[in-house]
């Protein structure tokens, strides 16, 4: 609030000082002018007092004959234009000429002094400033018929008068704009200033909050007639706070997420380690004492130690895939991954009726192992989640979008199905729908609940989307978006057609370690996620 304060001062006090440094100026000019304007008025009276004088052709002794009279002199004056003012008559030697007997005046004699001139100098006739008696006075000459010289002489003591008046009004006019001026200025810029008012207490408001849950949400409202400057201010201003709410909604999120994530892990590694920690003490107090009873104990053992791997591997890869790994992606034909993998279910579940319908071929720009990943843990859901009455289909075609060519692989069992809560929250990490049929038909255990969030991981990491269409009794249906390219990238032999890279499907860790290795600028990983 202080450094508002200032600014309003500041301004004020700059435009006072703008505004009286005018003034002086002004005042100057203006003075000048009044003082040339008056004086040159004095100088036109006297040169034409001057030239009456010389084109009339008076005389010493005409005018010695007017002053005999004071009526006839003020006629006389009048005629010649001498209107009154100081005037005396030299003789060429400079000595003043006595008019009708009077003696010189103080005036005169002080004119006469300042008058003279010596042997060699002409006669001033253009006016000029003398001082007679202390007063100020405008002078000119006239050389008479008879050889003497008049000296007239108008008194511009007036021209001071009027110009201090002049000062005075302008130092009051000014003075009093100067205060207007000041005043408006403060006022005004206080009225233009208080967005940023807005934005000092608005920043106040949310730094004197909470530390641990501020008010992100409070926003600086617009205010009419202000400046552009300031708006594009507050404009940036409500910018940045919706990102650090943003982000802090994010970071509160993951906060949250991590916590619910690291309680389930825990949960789930406590289960097989609490099996076997239970098998090896009953084996230390020698209460496994039948061979039937120890090799069940060991191959409890050995499944739990196989669940609590599998676990660790599905965790490591969604760290690593959480990580935006960079990918190495090239042309993989996504049909020979597709009919592998159906191939792969028929020999674990031969009683399961499986059905690809595919073209020939599909490449799509992806890490290989990160897509047998994929087609995996949707076949593994299937598998172990439905019934093996339930028929699976999985169909591969390629679209054109706005985004370019696009793979859309679908795979669609005929199982249960899914409630609605169930379906938002399938892509959550440990989540396990609970309905009637998986596990307790299939005779298979219920998975980690990592496998359908390893594939929303996968999928985004290549710059793609997954989503599910599911209902109680209706089956379930995965569709997965991955980007596509040309069926002549997979003319360089092979890409995906061998069974080497199955091994990704079958290790979890393969997949994240393939994607340790860089990848070229560009690649699929840098592209974000669709919502599924």
């Amino acid at each position: 609030m202080g450094h508002t304060v200032a600014m309003r001062a500041k301004l004020a006090i700059s435009s006072i000082v703008v505004l009286a440094m005018g003034l002086v100026v002004l005042i100057s000019f203006s003075v000048m002018g009044i003082r040339h304007y008056l004086t040159s008025s004095i100088d036109d009276d006297l040169r034409m007092s001057r030239d009456g004088i010389e084109q009339t052709g008076m005389s010493t002794a005409t005018i010695t004959q007017l002053v005999g009279s004071t009526d006839l002199l003020r006629q006389g004056m009048l005629s010649a234009g001498l209107h009154g003012n100081v005037f005396v008559i030299l003789d060429p030697t400079g000595a003043i000429v006595p008019l009708g007997g009077h003696a010189a005046d103080p005036a005169q004699t002080a004119l006469a002094a300042t008058s003279r001139v010596g042997p060699g100098e002409t006669l001033r006739r253009a006016p000029h400033a003398v001082s007679l008696g202390g007063e100020d006075y405008r002078a000119a000459a006239a050389r008479l018929p008879d050889g003497n010289v008049i000296v007239l002489a108008q008194p511009s003591g007036d021209v001071e008068d009027v110009v201090l008046k002049v000062v005075h009004l302008e130092l009051v006019v000014g003075g009093v704009l100067v205060v207007l001026l000041g005043t408006f200025i403060y006022f005004g810029a206080r009225w233009r200033l208080r967005p940023l008012e807005d934005m000092v207490e608005t920043a106040s408001a949310i730094a004197e909050g909470d530390p641990d849950r501020p008010n992100l949400s409070r926003r600086v409202a617009p205010r009419k007639k202000t400046f552009r400057e300031v708006e594009q201010l507050r404009t940036a201003l409500n910018a940045m706070l919706e990102q650090v709410e943003t982000a802090f909604d994010t970071r509160e999120h993951a906060a949250v997420h991590l916590k619910r994530f690291v309680a389930d892990a825990s949960h789930e590694l406590r289960t097989p380690l609490a099996a076997i920690r239970g098998y090896l003490q009953l084996y230390e107090k020698g209460m496994l004492a039948d061979e039937e009873e120890r090799t069940r104990a060991l191959t409890r053992m050995s499944a739990e130690t196989e669940r609590m791997a599998r676990l660790v591997d599905e965790l490591l890869a969604l760290a690593r895939l959480d990580q935006r790994p960079q990918l190495r992606p090239r042309p993989v034909d996504l049909v020979c991954v597709v009919r592998e993998a159906a191939d792969d279910l028929r020999a674990q579940q031969s009683e399961r009726c499986v059905r690809v319908d595919a073209p020939d071929a599909c490449a799509v720009l992806a890490d290989e192992s990160l897509v047998r990943q994929i087609v995996g843990n949707l076949l593994t859901n299937v598998r172990v989640h439905t019934p093996v009455s339930a028929d699976v289909r999985l169909s591969v075609a390629t679209v054109t979008t706005a985004r370019g060519e696009r793979a859309i692989l679908r795979v669609r069992d005929e199982g249960p199905g899914m409630r609605a809560e169930d379906a938002e929250r399938i892509f959550d990490r440990f989540f396990r729908a609970t309905h009637e049929g998986a596990a307790g038909t299939t005779g298979v255990p219920p998975g980690s609940g990592l496998g359908m969030a390893v594939v929303q991981a996968a999928v985004a990491a290549h710059g793609g989307s997954v989503r599910v269409t599911t209902a109680l009794g209706r089956g379930l249906t995965v569709v997965v978006e991955l980007p596509a390219t040309g069926a002549e990238g997979l003319a360089g032999g092979g890409a995906g057609k061998t069974r080497a890279a199955v091994s990704g499907l079958a290790d979890p860790i393969a997949p994240a370690a393939a994607t340790a290795s860089a990848a070229t600028p560009g690649s699929a990983a840098s592209h974000s996620a669709e919502a599924p």
